[in-house]
């Protein structure tokens, strides 16, 4: 493999949300160390920008989920491809990688590796849970996907697209056997008191349609269960602008509810049991070795278009991982109070599907912790010593710089 160290390499980066930012964050730490004189810019979160990224726009721009939410944003999110894809291709990157956000990056990705520049998809985009036929789409646009997932390979080893499975970060990060008693004495809670953690997403639009659901399900949860406290962390002011509103119009202002600014991983590892809207927040709760509750509802017209294009019975990443159902999903019109705080009522009072879901867990966790920054950067120096090819955009360019 070429020696990087006195090179100067180009990346482009896009990630689209939290998850993505934490990726690319990891992933430019672990590719610094090998290639001291990189340069990195595109569109990336206050974790990118911490390495010395240089992001042209706001990554919470791209934070928008479901097919009616994204219609709303579409006219700004073509024109931000747009401009990305006439920059990169006028002053060509080393390397393009697109971080999860597959509706976005993919279209981008096969514009730029038209115009002979090499593309990284990392995150698979789910086509094993929904939309397969994408994996037409992933094989003209990329040059190699980074899976997290361990079953995502041989999909892609089928289409004949290059793959590598990496693991997930946060498999690394995360003990395998989190102290409970030492989270709770950092946040000083009693370590008698039955705790509840709270996670109604981190994306503006998911406060506002979980937010008032979760709160009724606390309401029902302290009913049943003594001595319980909630934590609720939350990544902004305006996620909990959103959700002490929904507080008020629930008239819950009794309820034993600590509302925290970020904390999630200490909030989760302190807690007995976890209330999460579908998405990485589950995945940290399994890592936690945490029994969970899973929840999600969206406008009705997206969830109908998902559903039809669905390929697995579950949809939370916990079930998805183990292949059953090991924690329950209610979603949509399954999504009541009454339903969710059952379930937590449930899932608080049975030790043995508390042991039995550690296991379970713990199985999952040692078989994402795979050094995923190691082995993504492994993956990707490969690329940087390809030639690039002059595409037919590339081509036309040249042309017009000589003439």
């Amino acid at each position: 493999m070429s020696d990087f160290s006195a090179r100067r390499i180009r990346i482009a980066l896009v990630a689209g949300e939290a998850s993505g930012d934490l990726l690319g964050a990891h992933l430019l730490v672990a590719l610094k160390e090998r290639v001291p004189h990189l340069e990195a810019f595109g569109i990336g979160g206050p974790k990118m920008q911490s390495t010395g990224m240089q992001s042209w726009y706001p990554m919470e721009w791209f934070a928008v989920r479901g097919y009616v939410e994204v219609i709303r944003s579409l006219p700004k999110l073509l024109r931000v491809r747009r401009e990305l894809k006439r920059r990169l291709l006028a002053d060509p990157p080393d390397l393009f990688i697109g971080i999860d956000a597959p509706d976005f990056n993919l279209g981008l990705e096969a514009a730029l590796r038209a115009g002979g520049i090499t593309t990284v998809q990392y995150v698979s985009p789910s086509i094993w849970g929904w939309r397969g036929e994408r994996i037409h789409k992933i094989k003209r646009a990329v040059s190699k996907v980074l899976a997290l997932f361990p079953f995502e390979p041989a999909i892609y080893e089928r289409a004949g697209v290059p793959v590598a499975y990496v693991g997930h970060p946060l498999a690394d990060e995360f003990p395998e056997f989190p102290d409970r008693n030492a989270a709770r004495e950092q946040m000083r809670i009693s370590p008698t008191q039955t705790v509840v953690a709270i996670l109604p997403g981190s994306r503006q639009s998911e406060v506002r349609e979980m937010g008032e659901l979760f709160i009724a399900t606390a309401r029902l949860v302290a009913e049943q269960i003594p001595n319980v406290h909630f934590l609720v962390p939350l990544v902004s002011r305006g996620t909990r602008n959103i959700f002490e509103a929904a507080v008020y119009l629930q008239q819950a202002e009794a309820l034993p509810i600590t509302i925290l600014f970020g904390h999630a991983h200490m909030a989760m590892m302190a807690a007995d049991a976890i209330l999460a809207a579908s998405g990485t927040a589950t995945l940290e709760a399994a890592l936690l070795k945490r029994p969970m509750v899973i929840s999600y509802k969206m406008p009705r017209i997206s969830a109908w278009i998902m559903r039809r294009k669905a390929h697995l019975p579950y949809a939370g990443l916990p079930n998805i991982l183990a292949g059953e159902f090991v924690v329950p999903e209610l979603l949509q019109e399954d999504a009541t109070a009454e339903n969710l705080a059952q379930a937590l009522c449930n899932q608080l009072q049975d030790k043995e599907v508390r042991k039995r879901l550690e296991v379970r867990f713990l199985a999952i966790h040692r078989a994402l912790r795979q050094d995923t920054a190691t082995r993504a950067v492994e993956a990707i120096l490969p690329l940087l010593n390809t030639v690039r090819t002059q595409g037919p955009i590339v081509q036309k360019q040249a042309e017009g710089a000589r003439a």
